[in-house]
């Protein structure tokens, strides 16, 4: 049962305040290398809930049960997106900020000010053409694959995952390459939390940039569609939220591709099933968003009152974060991945991702293309010795390198 705290009720471990216990950090290098070891460890030490620091100093509770999510998630009314009460303390240079503060987007709204946003991006999202989009991510791919295929050795992230990702969300913005680079750059920095202000910054100017552009050569895009649609979204509004589908559509899309790709080239089981036809793409990327997702913890929220769930009291204005990662494999609901999607990869309730089709598409023809056009595929170092970039919020390799036969140049 959900209840408002009393003033004599006790503060449980949990919670990010109240109590001076230890907290996890999700910052480290240590946690990024392993961080199933870690969220193992955090259940058993805290249950579902458990406190956690994002970076020195900052606080946060991270729910790693699957059913507490789902209940988080689903209840916006106690548990809005607004961070506005929580911010007011943080200081300015805390190297979370940039991707967790307010702004003007239906990521961080409720209510009215939600279903507003939410008509418009949903709009401008399906006026993409998915057929045309197959086309489009055809096109990026076969370049970059002929780029390296008579080589015979290549990383899969920089001159593959990355360059297609960029490229693809690129074109469904509507944004040429200059203001694109810029604006990937910035929102790299942000998720690695290193520079993450002077990243914010970047990302603003570029996109300023792409905003006067399309004002003045509107186009078949996304941008465009924000621009001109009848709910009337200011400049700010439209920046924002091309800056939240620029998010969503780089990093994720690229760590999407790579851990997909890890998880082919290194688990027998995937491999065989794949070859032996009864295992799809599809069915790999899902496996990957259980166990793997790109972005492993995030769906912030920040209660409007002091709640008690599972037994745990979360203060009001507090951040509370999603562990997609940890939930999609909390051993209470954990079985069978093949064919199942009820994972929170793409969140759920009223902020469910608006674009995961668009999503599916880019990263499953990526991995097609790639695999059509060398099917020997072989990593070039040890599994254990890949490195992963730390950061509390995505699962992200620092690069795939892997080696190959020779291969002639690829045309579809």
């Amino acid at each position: 049962m959900t209840t408002p705290l009393s003033p004599s009720c006790p503060v449980p471990h949990g919670s990010p305040i109240g109590t001076d216990g230890e907290r996890a950090p999700l910052y480290t290098p240590e946690f990024a290398a392993d961080p199933h070891r870690a969220y193992r460890e955090m259940r058993r030490k805290y249950g579902s809930l458990v406190p956690v620091e994002l970076a020195p100093g900052i606080p946060a509770t991270l729910v790693v049960g699957y059913r507490a999510a789902v209940r988080i998630l689903h209840d916006p009314e106690r548990f809005p997106r607004d961070p506005r009460t929580w911010q007011r303390d943080v200081p300015p240079d805390c190297p979370v900020l940039p991707m967790m503060d307010w702004r003007p987007t239906l990521l961080h709204s409720n209510g009215a000010v939600h279903a507003r946003y939410r008509e418009a991006v949903n709009a401008a999202i399906e006026g993409v053409d998915l057929h045309a989009l197959h086309t489009t991510v055809a096109e990026i791919a076969v370049p970059l694959i002929n780029a390296f295929c008579r080589t015979g050795s290549a990383d899969l992230i920089a001159q593959y995952a990355l360059p297609l990702a960029f490229t693809a969300i690129n074109a469904v913005l509507g944004c040429p390459p200059d203001i694109g680079g810029r604006t990937a750059l910035g929102l790299a920095a942000m998720l690695d939390t290193v520079n993450a202000a002077k990243g914010n910054e970047l990302v603003h100017e570029a996109l300023t940039e792409l905003i006067a552009l399309k004002k003045d050569e509107p186009g078949d895009d996304i941008t465009t569609r924000l621009l001109q649609h009848p709910v009337g979204f200011d400049d700010q509004e439209v920046l924002e939220h091309v800056m939240l589908l620029y998010g969503a559509g780089i990093e994720p899309a690229q760590n999407l591709i790579a851990n997909t790709l890890l998880l082919m080239l290194t688990d027998d089981r995937v491999a065989d099933n794949m070859l032996g036809g009864s295992l799809s793409t599809r069915d790999a990327l899902d496996e990957v968003l259980f166990t793997d997702p790109p972005l492993a913890n995030y769906c912030i929220t920040y209660p409007r009152q002091p709640i008690l769930i599972d037994e745990i009291w979360l203060p009001a204005h507090q951040p509370v974060l999603i562990s997609m990662a940890a939930c999609n494999n909390d051993p209470e609901i954990d079985g069978e991945h093949t064919g199942n999607r009820s994972h929170l990869a793409w969140s759920a309730g009223p902020h469910a991702c608006t674009a995961k089709s668009m999503a599916y598409l880019i990263a499953q023809d990526a991995i097609d293309q790639l695999l059509d056009a060398i099917p020997e595929l072989r990593l070039a170092t040890p599994a254990a010795e890949l490195t992963w970039r730390p950061g509390p919020f995505h699962r992200a390799l620092t690069a795939l390198p892997v080696t190959f036969p020779k291969t002639p140049a690829w045309s579809v």
